[in-house]
């Protein structure tokens, strides 16, 4: 797989650079830049890029090669440069859905692309930016804001790498580069379950609060101090309190097993849903190295084995019938079209089966997909529908999936259900029932459980209204943001936050909302007043559209001061300065990152701004209010003519309350 990707280098006549997957972009791995976002991306594609030899949407591309310490598997990072004046969408929707759609829009975006396996080996496509099924998918604009797009691990169709170090590389460029803040919509799941939920109540942050994401903006309405509650409310349920209120159910026999099989196991008192839910994700993620415990040498104590043998009681696996999974997935697909996709598939492991005379031998990815796009193509569906095929019944057979000791290659392999004892490894185990058991002792599989307890007590809870709102609130905080503050080194120059003063006209239309961030600037340490100017006029010049004729005037903090004073002991590193000038074009189309488009959010709910849900327009009054707020679902037709409650108060005529 690295081969070709390193003869193209050769054949280029240049010597590929190559960098440590886990140490790259460490400090001072390969650079340390100081300066401002705009400035240091350029030291990033000068050392660490490889300029390639075409383009994308006339875009250019630098390839970074990373090696993974442990595997050897060598795989490109691509950086792609995009100049909005030259962008078929030069807006930012996820700039407009974070609040930030009053960001002066920045010349250039810089998007971080790690693509699927399969495509490593390929030069990029026009419409890169679309595809969903990127390991790594991030953009940064000039001004050092940013957005992080997908996360793509194990489960989301990567075979080498897995969620915590894609994550970890992407936070390393961040940091290194000097990033302002980056956003990132939440809606990862984990076997229909939503992570921001589960791991909310389990850790009491999303997932990406590992890498400091923290609560940006809800949906509907939700503030910070209503997610924060929320999750308050589902972390400190109490178990014993949990079992009363399901007592006289079906479920209330099976939750008293959980509970009472996970205190025994835990060292300490499990007393809240929190505690609980935290512990077992900790066994569920221990699990594999207790595995290699039971195999070593050393004979373990007493205690140890027993504790060892609580966790990891059986190693037979669950299958289930792809149509069952079908009914949970939250596809653009429909169920039929899912369904068909998987029997091509199968049919092509037949094909490869009886070519090997019934031997087995499994197929790579790769050739799989091939195979199946000469029946089906859509790619994105192969995709979607190869991610999801893992110890799934299709019919009569079974599709495992394993990665090749011998080739490191991902592989899928189908057996029959009546020839289960003769299936020799890497497949699983599999009873001569014509279905597998879909359910195995309390403690044998310990997801499965937490996916039980998440649709039950959280999603479900009986006659509990408050737990159902909380729930929804949680649901309803998609939106987190990671901030880095600004550093101030202690080295030989000064730093200033260079702002724009509103003109008369913004502040009479642009003034409600908060005002665009400051872009940093940084000069030497014995600069003067003029040589301030100066550097603030390039940077603005250099980072957003409607500033590329700005002409800086007056530095309002430093109107005492002549243009040829020193600025060394006169004003403090660090301070934020506001600058005048002229030459700003009010009139461009690329003013805002948001667009030009002036609307009105004011719903029912309490949101005065776009969120990112779905909304309509009232035709009277031209307010826009989410559709799920006025009873419309997602998957609803939105009415041809919609008036809002206010406008229809208006217009009808006023009555008196009846009696009845």
């Amino acid at each position: 797989m690295s081969i070709s990707t390193l003869e193209s280098c050769k054949k280029r006549k240049r010597r590929p650079k190559l960098f440590g997957f886990h140490t790259f972009m460490e400090s001072g791995c390969p650079i340390s830049p100081t300066g401002a976002f705009r400035d240091n991306v350029r030291q990033f594609l000068s050392a660490c890029g490889e300029l390639e030899d075409y383009k994308v949407e006339g875009m250019s591309i630098w390839c970074t090669l990373l090696v993974h310490e442990s595997s050897s598997i060598v795989f490109p990072l691509y950086t792609i440069e995009e100049h909005v004046k030259h962008s078929p969408q030069p807006y930012c929707d996820q700039c407009r859905c974070s609040g930030w759609a009053n960001h002066y829009m920045s010349k250039r975006k810089y998007h971080w692309i790690i693509p699927i396996d399969c495509d490593w080996n390929k030069p990029l496509e026009d419409g890169v930016f679309d595809l969903q099924t990127h390991i790594l998918h991030g953009l940064i604009h000039c001004n050092g804001f940013g957005h992080l797009l997908s996360i793509n691990g194990i489960e989301g169709g990567s075979g080498y790498l897995c969620g915590r170090e894609i994550m970890d590389l992407w936070d390393r460029i961040c940091t290194n580069l000097r990033t302002c803040k980056v956003t990132v919509e939440d809606v990862s799941k984990k076997k229909s379950m939503d992570l921001r939920l589960l791991h909310g109540v389990a850790y009491g942050h999303s997932w990406f609060g590992r890498w400091g994401y923290k609560f940006f903006h809800g949906s509907f309405g939700v503030r910070e101090q209503n997610y924060n509650r929320a999750i308050e409310i589902l972390s400190s349920l109490e178990l014993d309190n949990i079992i009363q209120d399901f007592c006289g159910t079906d479920l209330c026999r099976e939750m008293k097993q959980i509970f009472h099989h996970y205190r025994d196991m835990s060292e300490t008192l499990l007393l809240t849903l929190k505690d609980l839910l935290r512990f077992m994700l900790t066994v569920k993620s221990c699990a594999s190295a207790q595995k290699k415990t039971i195999m070593t040498t050393t004979k373990p104590s007493k205690r140890m084995t027993l504790r060892i043998k609580s966790v990891v009681k059986d190693k037979s696996v669950n299958y289930k019938r792809f149509s069952a999974v079908v009914a949970k997935m939250d596809s653009r697909w429909s169920a039929r079209r899912l369904e068909s996709a998987a029997e091509v598939i199968v049919n092509a492991l037949q094909e490869q089966k009886a070519e090997n005379l019934g031997h087995g031998g499994g197929m790579s990815r790769q050739k799989l997909r091939d195979a199946a796009r000469m029946h089906i193509g859509d790619t994105g569906l192969l995709d979607y529908v190869l991610k999801s095929m893992n110890n799934v019944i299709v019919g009569s057979h079974i599709v495992h999936r394993a990665v090749n000791p011998a080739t490191r290659l991902l592989e899928y392999t189908i057996h029959d259900l009546c020839d289960g004892a003769g299936i020799s490894e890497p497949g699983p185990e599999i009873s001569d029932e014509p279905l597998p058991p879909l359910a195995l002792e309390t403690g044998s599989d310990v997801y499965s459980e937490v996916v039980y307890l998440y649709m039950n007590v959280l999603l479900n809870y009986p006659e509990s209204e408050l737990v159902a709102l909380a729930t929804q609130a949680v649901l309803d905080s998609k939106h987190f943001v990671k901030e880095w503050p600004f550093r101030d080194e202690d080295d030989q120059f000064l730093r200033f936050k260079c702002q724009v003063m509103p003109s008369f006209v913004d502040s009479e239309t642009d003034l409600t909302g908060k005002l665009p961030p400051g872009e940093l600037v940084m000069i030497p340490l014995h600069s003067t007043v003029l040589e301030l100017k100066e550097a603030a006029e390039s940077a603005l010049r250099d980072t957003y559209c409607i500033m590329e004729n700005l002409g800086v005037t007056d530095v309002v903090n430093m109107q005492k001061l002549d243009d040829g004073e020193l600025l060394f002991g006169a004003v403090e590193s660090g301070s934020q300065v506001w600058i005048q000038g002229y030459g700003i074009d009010s009139d461009s189309k690329l003013r805002y990152e948001g667009g030009n488009d002036k609307w009105i959010v004011k719903c029912e709910c309490g949101a005065q701004d776009d969120d990112g849900e779905r909304m309509v327009a009232c035709d009277i009054c031209e307010v826009w209010q989410h559709t799920r707020c006025h009873g419309i679902e997602d998957s609803g037709t939105v009415p041809p003519l919609f008036v809002c409650p206010r406008c229809c108060s208006s217009f009808a005529p006023s009555r008196t309350e009846s009696s009845f």
